[in-house]
């Protein structure tokens, strides 16, 4: 039997694998540390979990609207106005399972067989795979590390062909923690009205910075901006609320219904007790997010100056999300117990056997010169990991 071409054509992502195989060495036993979840590691705060129940006990637990509850779409519009300067109305709004969902969503809408979409590498390992899912074309602008991994004008027409249909935009972003000034973002709208592009907007890491910066939206640059832009978000990074499965996307109409008719035939409504927790995670107390974000600059802050004292060893300091990109190109041929450390993959396999640390490889991101580092555990295991990873770089 021939099974599906396009799903043997799709990668499984890494860093869920290598998060799962952490989790069950820590079940093993196994004195593991992981710096590969990319979720925060605080509980989700008291308020949204009492809102959860609250509307457990008020019986909000059967099929809702497909695109989302309306007090839910309010909520997102309010945000939206309040904080990114930027006017939608509740039909302009889709809530889905997460923003990974969202993202799936806009991809089917938006594309047809040999539609090209510009992604930036290093890239979120589901960008390409999403991709390829709707029958579109990846292709992949590289960016450099002096450049802070950021998008230039220069690389994008580089790539850009009569078949490129949209531009992945993911700022503060994973893995690297780059985050664009309004200056930056502006070139990409002008280069996206120039070549009349869709511009892909993923903002799910916009509350999570920790410098001068301050987060803008492309959309709110421009009304061309505004009309061809789809803004991605979701509750799950900034609200501690991974598991929730909550993401919304907001931009033109015809689009958010193509992306609301897809949706409506593969999962429907995202979970109803979770949208109503989502509307006291965005009009509620906010305390608990800024404490969160306080927690992770000091974490940050540690981590960038150990690395950086490493022999052999450098990273640049993010700016958003919770992601550090380590430099191992120093150390990529050398050897350890006489296996060469061919890559990303090995480096992360022998520190993973030798000094129980888990890492993403940079190879899941598209660089092989890199392994990501994620700052969403405590500061005591990120102490006592870099001192592995010390020692495991030592004995090279």
């Amino acid at each position: 039997m021939i099974l599906s071409k396009k799903a043997k054509q799709i990668s499984a992502s890494l860093t869920l694998d290598i998060t799962a195989k952490t989790k069950k060495m820590k079940a093993d036993g196994i004195d593991v540390i992981g710096f590969g979840a990319g979720e925060p590691d605080f509980d989700t705060p008291e308020n949204i979990r009492d809102a959860a129940i609250k509307a457990i006990n008020n019986g909000r637990t059967r099929y809702t609207p497909t695109s989302g509850i309306i007090e839910l779409k309010k909520a997102i519009v309010q945000k939206f106005k309040k904080e990114n300067n930027l006017t939608y109305i509740t039909s302009q709004i889709i809530v889905s399972a997460g923003a990974k969902q969202c993202l799936a969503n806009v991809f089917q809408a938006i594309l047809n067989p040999g539609d090209e979409v510009l992604i930036g590498v290093p890239y979120w390992v589901s960008y390409p795979e999403l991709v390829k899912l709707a029958d579109g074309k990846p292709v992949y602008v590289e960016t450099k590390e002096i450049n802070k991994f950021k998008l230039t004008i220069d690389s994008l027409n580089t790539a850009v062909t009569s078949k490129t249909k949209a531009i992945v935009l993911n700022s503060p972003n994973n893995p690297t923690g780059t985050v664009y000034s309004k200056e930056e973002l502006m070139e990409i709208a002008d280069f996206a009205k120039v070549k009349n592009l869709i511009i892909i907007s993923d903002e799910i890491y916009e509350k999570l910075l920790y410098g001068t910066k301050t987060h803008i939206s492309i959309a709110s640059l421009s009304d061309d901006a505004y009309k061809r832009t789809i803004v991605i978000n979701g509750l799950s990074k900034a609200y501690a609320m991974t598991g929730w499965r909550i993401g919304y996307a907001a931009g033109c109409t015809e689009i958010v219904a193509l992306m609301s008719n897809i949706q409506s035939h593969t999962t429907s409504n995202p979970n109803s007790i979770a949208q109503y927790a989502a509307v006291e995670a965005l009009n509620g107390e906010q305390s608990d997010t800024y404490k969160m974000i306080e927690q992770f600059k000091l974490r940050r802050d540690y981590m960038v100056e150990k690395i950086n004292s490493i022999n052999g060893l450098s990273c640049i300091k993010p700016e958003g999300a919770f992601y550090v990109m380590m430099n191992i190109s120093n150390i990529l041929n050398k050897s350890i117990d006489g296996k060469i450390i061919k890559d990303s993959f090995d480096f992360s396999d022998f520190l993973l056997e030798k000094e129980k640390i888990a890492v993403i490889p940079g190879i899941a991101f598209g660089t092989d010169n890199f392994v990501r580092l994620s700052y969403a555990t405590s500061m005591e295991n990120i102490k006592n990991g870099l001192n592995r990873i010390q020692r495991f770089v030592e004995n090279i």
